[in-house]
């Protein structure tokens, strides 16, 4: 089995930022998922390449004010929305109406027609989550699964406190972006957190809830820690009871190095660990049985379609996230999934039309020229079976447009056609 704990060596400054952002890998080639198909078992482009994403300048404003040089003669529409859950009185600057254009020379005369050109306004739901902390305390956890393992009247050792406060410290002040938490003020024994699943993998887009108590012997022992499965296993990791498998909680047997080490181990140390090596791009092989199998022809495709039915069960996640929001997160799910929500179907499509699981990253597929199957038609099917509950959600919390986008299921028999021309190639 893998090692499964990641070492964090300790700041050699205080960090000044509750919110740093790790770096992020670069990828060398990104293809749009509207604008691919798969041929004779490979991901090709159906314009010549033409849809190929510039990653290196996706993002940047125009320095160069070109971009206003066409505004002259047209109309500028202000257009701005108020999704649900968010009024519109709450914003502090003032807005133009939508129903009232305005132009950028008044005086200027032209016989074209006037386009309006929409400004894109950041939306309640992104605001939010900027504003988001990623550590915080909240009065009361009582729909905590630990609740019950103690009261606010305890009394703890000096060590169990010190140990707990320092915890604290070091999740105000070093948490990745991808993860935030909330501990309680008058039970300091209980703590909830979230893991937004990592592009590249099955679990990208998804949240993911974990309690976690502090018992009396703490830091002697290691934190106890419940999945919020909702009844489904996505991990050999997690188990559809709630139970997390891993060294560093004494719950799998691992070397010296690997488990809780009352002196050095943190939360911090834990939560990252859970993320990296646990929601991971390749879950199959944290089984320690299957393994040994990374590499092999046989354990790739196992591996291949166990992803598959993962990012179906995330999909599943993500319905009962929405329906069940977490207490102290409920506006984080519902902003997160409302901001996801376009990126989502972008992605099922994709996996509906062919794309392997797992190879959607912002802005499209990443490692086509590594993946010559597509994805299976069980899968495919699934996908877009599920993807209609999924929206429905989505549309119930205000996103607008998703119907129309998402995509049918997969046509079986244009399917096997294509199969059988692959295997004829491959002859």
């Amino acid at each position: 089995m893998e090692r499964d704990v990641v070492e964090i060596a300790p700041p050699l400054f205080p960090s000044g930022s509750r919110t740093r952002k790790p770096r992020k890998a670069g990828i060398p080639e990104v293809i749009d998922v509207e604008h691919y198909e798969f041929r004779n078992g490979g991901l090709v482009s159906n314009n010549n390449n033409a849809n190929l994403v510039d990653k290196k300048n996706k993002g940047k404003s125009i320095q160069d004010g070109s971009f206003y040089d066409h505004l002259a003669d047209e109309e500028v529409v202000m257009s701005t929305t108020h999704p649900w859950g968010f009024p519109s009185s709450s914003s502090k600057r003032s807005r133009r109406s939508s129903s009232r254009p305005f132009n950028r020379d008044a005086s200027a005369s032209s016989s074209r027609p006037r386009a309006a050109v929409e400004v894109v306004v950041s939306s309640a739901q992104a605001n939010f989550l900027r504003d988001f902390k990623r550590f915080d305390t909240v009065d009361n956890f009582s729909q905590h699964h630990y609740a019950s393992q103690g009261n606010a009247s305890k009394q703890h050792s000096r060590t169990w406190v010190k140990k707990v406060q320092a915890d604290w410290k070091i999740l105000e002040n070093d948490l990745p972006e991808a993860i935030s938490v909330r501990a309680c003020e008058s039970r300091m024994d209980l703590m909830r957190a979230v893991i937004v699943g990592a592009e590249g993998t099955p679990y990208h887009d998804g949240v993911f809830f974990f309690d976690i108590h502090f018992p009396d012997t703490y830091p002697s022992v290691p934190p106890m820690v419940h999945y919020h499965s909702g009844g489904l296993r996505i991990n050999p990791n997690l188990y559809n009871c709630g139970k997390v498998c891993l060294s560093l909680l004494g719950t799998w047997n691992g070397n010296a190095r690997e488990q809780w080490l009352p002196q050095e181990s943190t939360m911090l140390q834990l939560l990252v660990s859970i993320q990296a090596l646990i929601l991971n791009q390749k879950p199959y092989f944290n089984e320690p049985a299957y393994g040994r199998t990374k590499g092999t022809p046989s354990g790739e495709a196992h591996s291949k379609f166990y992803s598959e039915n993962v990012y179906v069960l995330s999909l599943r996640t993500m319905v009962y996230s929405m329906r069940k929001p977490p207490k102290h997160f409920e506006e984080f799910v519902r902003s997160h999934y409302f901001e996801r929500a376009h990126d989502i179907v972008k992605a099922s499509n994709a996996y509906i039309d062919g794309a392997p699981v797992g190879s959607i990253v912002k802005g499209g597929v990443q490692d086509i020229e590594e993946s010559s199957e597509s994805g299976s038609m069980k899968f495919r099917t699934e996908v877009a079976t599920f993807m209609k509950t999924v929206v429905e959600e989505l549309v119930k919390l205000g996103v607008k447009e998703l119907d129309d986008k998402l995509k049918p299921p997969p046509n079986a028999e244009s399917s096997n056609k294509s199969n059988c021309k692959r295997s004829r190639s491959s002859r």
